[in-house]
């Protein structure tokens, strides 16, 4: 039967995620892998009673691991997993990095390069002590970025490649005669092969160039490949004109990766668009990595391989030599007459055709490469690492590529803080994760410019607390180094730093960080949000559809970024691939309704083409199909006049506009002309978010729901890290919908002790619950509707507070009661409709410490690069200041415990209690009470409940604070780290102790 070209389209989109296998069918997401251990069982039910408190090894944080290629000792790998270990994180990622290395002969790559028997037995170390201590190990699939393989030249078949182009401007009516033209950039070092892929001649159109590009007229774009005769090239122009002659090279860019050598051979990256490049990279592995030791460790080991983000760097476009074939089979059309509106300059368009037409042309080239990234780097590598018992996570953004699609193939999709311009960036990926039934997005975290040992955990917290929100739940930290390596100066080897001879990315975090001594309770806080947002079933209010897949440029969605975020809505956006998943059925109303369970579909112009209302026919179907379903549909913009994205084939573009009339007619469609209507069409719709606010905040959320409860994070962040000015404290209502079941109650669980408690003080409307929240910039709260009973046992079923005038009701072994900070009787209305008063007697006023004896570790370079001395200071303070601002500490990095003695009246009893503010404190710190460690300080909001440890009396108080290094540095070495302001460390205040009283109702 003779096949349409819109139909052929629908099959090749399809493939994008199908790989090969059969399109709509689960295999086309590749080989099944065991879950990997989850906060609770899949249906929700938690059953060990730690999954909160003391969460799972597969759930905690890891570090990437930062090796100096094979120079490495194993008995030093195994203490380094076991510290990792101990500070309570879940596990590692080894990459070959060491940029901080000018003089990488030093690192004695023939001998201990990447791939060589060091790093194997290194890795073995690595492995074997991880089992032993529950670690997970993940693998980067070559040394540094892009993946590369050593002994690959680069004029081998598996290299990457470029499309290279030259040029030549005639004169109409006059004739060249000379060579084909050469290219306009040299081949990169170590290139001796191209091959020429094509003459052109094209007639210059000045109504078509752009500021950098140069106009071309499309329809005289004539090949003259057979005139070419050994290398030389006879052609007259017509006399209508202006003419260019444009030569297409192909040959390989000569890439390595990043900082290298590192590795004898060199290694060079590989082609990821072809089987060539896949096959080379996993033989390497097969016949120079994976011993039967190895194997047999990453099987028990259930880690993932690892890739990093595509930063194909060439002079030209990047190229594989099957992409005019594939074009061909993907678009029904040649690729060769419109190569002159894709060829690259140092990664700069050279030429265009009319507009329309050049959009078209870059949409479908970039489409078909997304293609065959998927099929032959992504799938492939997946179903290899399978193979083998692992996983495979990757970044796959960098390119002009789909990386939504190429999300939803990849068992762990990874985003970074780095490089994602704002949360949407993590929807891009969340949306491929999800509609593809899998748990898990990554995060690279932590990396910042310049800040190598002056970052703070308060920082990190405050970035990761909005990706949270957006979707991600692993973090891989940025990072962990190696203790030595030759040349490098204390605290020892950092892999970034110094970076150009300055501070560099990022930090090396461990035990040469003072902060490292409270840094479980950073892994014990950031585990427990893990357990949480990766149980049960991620819901999202509506789906953004996107023409092209890409992510970490910055761009979001109309309304919801910018209006419907800061209202409560969430969003994850899908491009056409994700519609062909087994999950892109509608049920009730939602999309994917086992799954995100979208409520709604919005559907806008394309920011990466101009805004154009842009959609393929077989998308356009698509979309009908599930409207028809029942799913409710906001267009923004003239989709009435909708437009192909790539070049239409006949009668593609009537049947378009057909199809679009059939969907805008149906009652469930909206069209608005202003972003500004999108919310009056939701509602229109029946549409609304599962949590809402009261007014515009910074409150960020995320829901997940099990069998058993819903879960709700907020976090009061940024949507860009960016973004001006800082956020503020918020203090508002918010409402939370229950969808589990009718009678769930409320339950905070507070991710830095671990505890869980019903929540007293709520009101309910039907499926919604509200309460006040109360964030300071970057924390969170984390909320769970559950039935009563689920977590606090016999409270569960007690009447809870509706109002009252105390500073706060909550629950106590003795059931509810009220707090308040001064004396008097208190009126709380119960959820059963009576009004209780209570009495609270006598409450002292709040108690500043007048005076601190400051004890100081004074962390200093020791006998070797990665050991540190430490010199004790002794200080008593009558006024907290700053390190910077004490001669004796000026320039000191290390902890500092600072004791003073409060003594309170001899009336205080078990009624009364007290917080414990303590300001401005940096970085990290633990506080004691009367000898008592007390759970661990949230770090955004450094406020802790001391409740009944005081005593009529004195009472000893404690704060123990650790700092960067970055101050004793600026001294040991200024040539790098000299420019850097001394930073205003440890317990600056101000300090209080703040009473109440408490009283049961």
């Amino acid at each position: 039967m003779h096949e349409t070209f819109s139909q052929r389209r629908g099959v090749t989109r399809r493939s994008i995620l199908a790989a090969g296998a059969a399109a709509g069918t689960v295999a086309a997401l590749g080989p099944v892998l065991p879950a990997a251990p989850a906060a609770a069982d899949p249906a929700g039910r938690f059953t060990g009673a730690d999954w909160f408190a003391d969460p799972s090894r597969a759930v905690r944080p890891k570090f990437r691991w930062w090796w100096p290629d094979g120079l490495v000792d194993p008995d030093e790998i195994a203490r380094e997993v076991d510290q990792i270990a101990d500070a309570g994180f879940g596990g590692a990622e080894i990459a070959a990095v060491h940029h901080s290395i000018r003089d990488t002969a030093a690192l004695d790559t023939a001998r201990h390069g990447w791939g060589s028997r060091p790093w194997r037995d290194g890795v073995e170390a690595a492995l074997q002590r991880a089992a032993r201590r529950g670690l997970t190990i993940d693998l980067t699939l070559g040394p540094s970025w892009p993946t590369a393989v050593p002994g690959v030249t680069p004029d081998d078949e598996a290299a990457v490649k470029e499309l290279a182009h030259g040029q030549v401007l005639v004169a109409g009516g006059t004739t060249y005669d000379g060579p084909v033209p050469a290219s306009v950039r040299a081949a990169a070092s170590g290139v001796g092969e191209q091959m020429l892929l094509g003459v052109q001649a094209a007639r210059v159109n000045t109504a078509h160039s752009t500021r950098k590009e140069t106009g071309l007229d499309a329809a005289s774009v004539t090949d003259l490949g057979d005139r070419v005769r050994d290398g030389k090239l006879t052609w007259t122009a017509p006399d209508d004109g202006d003419w260019v002659l444009i030569s297409y090279w192909q040959r390989g860019s000569g890439q390595q990766p990043e900082a290298g050598p590192h590795s004898v051979p060199a290694a060079c990256v590989v082609d990821h668009f072809s089987a060539a490049g896949t096959a080379a990279v996993t033989g390497y592995w097969e016949q120079q990595i994976l011993t039967p030791a190895v194997r047999r460790l990453l099987r028990a080991a259930g880690g993932a391989f690892f890739e990093d983000s595509l930063e194909l760097e060439t002079n030209g476009l990047q190229w594989t030599p099957a992409l005019p074939e594939a074009f061909k089979e993907h678009t029904g059309r040649p690729l060769l007459p419109h190569l002159a509106a894709l060829v690259l300059d140092k990664g700069n368009q050279v030429f265009a055709f009319e507009a329309q037409l050049t959009q078209e042309i870059r949409h479908d080239f970039w489409e078909t490469v997304s293609q065959l990234y998927n099929r032959h780097h992504v799938s492939a590598l997946r179903d290899w690492a399978h193979g083998l018992g692992m996983r495979l996570r990757s970044q796959p953004y960098g390119l002009q590529t789909d990386a939504i699609s190429t999300g939803a193939l990849l068992d762990i999709p990874e985003g970074e803080s780095l490089g994602f311009k704002n949360l949407d960036d993590y929807r891009c990926l969340a949306g491929g994760r999800d509609m593809a039934g899998h748990t898990v997005l990554s995060c690279e975290a932590g990396a910042y410019a310049g800040s190598a040992y002056s970052t703070t955990w308060d920082r990190f917290l405050r970035t990761m607390g909005g990706a949270y929100a957006a979707g991600v739940n692993q973090t891989v930290i940025h990072g962990f180094s190696y203790a030595t390596a030759p040349g490098v100066s204390w605290p020892g080897f950092a892999a970034f730093s110094p970076y150009n001879g300055a501070p560099g990315y990022g930090e090396s975090w461990g035990p040469r960080q003072p902060t490292w001594r409270h840094v479980a309770d950073i892994s014990g806080y950031l585990g427990r949000v893990h357990a949480v947002l990766q149980s049960g079933t991620p819901r999202a209010d509506v789906a953004v559809f996107r023409q092209t897949g890409y992510t970490a440029t910055g761009i979001g969605a109309s309304w919801f970024t910018s209006t419907g975020v800061p209202l409560g809505w969430t969003h994850q956006f899908l491009s056409s691939p994700l519609l062909d998943l087994p999950n892109a059925t509608v049920r009730g109303g939602r999309l994917a309704p086992d799954g995100p369970a979208y409520k709604a579909l919005f559907v806008e112009g394309d920011f990466f083409y101009s805004s154009s209302p842009t959609l393929a026919l077989a998308d356009a179907e698509k979309l009908l199909a599930l409207a028809r379903a029942g799913l409710p549909v906001v267009f923004l913009g003239a989709f009435d006049q909708a437009l192909t994205p790539g070049v239409p084939a006949d009668g593609e573009s009537g049947r378009l506009r057909q199809v679009m009339g059939e969907l805008l007619a149906l009652a469930n469609v909206r069209r608005v002309s202003d972003k500004t209507a999108v919310g009056a069409a939701l509602a229109q719709l029946g549409v609304s978010a599962d949590v809402r606010y009261p007014a515009a905040s910074t409150v960020l959320n995320a829901h997940r729901v099990t069998e058993e409860a819903d879960f709700y994070y907020l976090c009061n962040g940024k949507h860009a890290e960016t973004v001006k000015p800082a956020v503020a404290a918020v203090d508002h209502d918010v409402t939370l919908r229950r969808t589990v079941g009718k009678n769930t109650v409320p339950y905070v669980l507070d991710a830095w002790s671990g505890e869980i408690v019903r929540l007293a003080q709520y009101s309910e409307d039907g499926d919604d619950i509200t309460l006040r929240v109360r964030l300071q910039p970057g924390q969170t709260l984390i909320v769970a509707l559950g039935r009563p009973g689920l977590f606090a046992g016999r409270l569960g079923n007690r009447p809870h507070a509706v109002a009252t005038d105390a500073d706060r009701a909550l629950f106590t072994e003795d059931g509810l009661a009220v707090r308040a900070a001064a004396a008097g009787t208190y009126t709380t209305r119960l959820s059963q409709g009576r009004t209780v008063t209570t009495r609270i007697g006598d409450v002292p006023g709040p108690l500043t410490p007048t005076s601190w004896k400051l004890t100081v570790e004074d962390w200093r370079p020791g006998s070797s690069a990665a050991r540190t001395e430490v010199t004790r200071h002794e200080l008593t303070l009558t006024q907290l200041l700053p390190w910077s601002q004490i001669p004796e500490l000026a320039d000191v990095a290390g902890i500092g415990t600072y004791r003073t003695t409060l003594t309170l009246p001899a009336g205080w009893s078990a009624a009364h209690g007290a917080y414990l503010e303590l300001g401005q404190v940096s970085d990290t710190c633990r506080v004691t009470v009367n000898g008592e460690p007390l759970p661990a300080i949230d770090r955004t909001h450094p406020v802790a409940d001391l409740g009944t440890r005081l005593r009529g009396g004195d009472n000893v108080i404690e704060v123990e604070v650790a700092t960067p290094l970055v101050n004793r540095l600026r001294i040991t070495n200024p040539a790098v780290f000299g420019t850097t302001a001394r930073q205003p460390y440890g317990l600056t205040g101000p300090v209080r102790v703040v009473p109440y009283g408490q009283a049961q109702l």
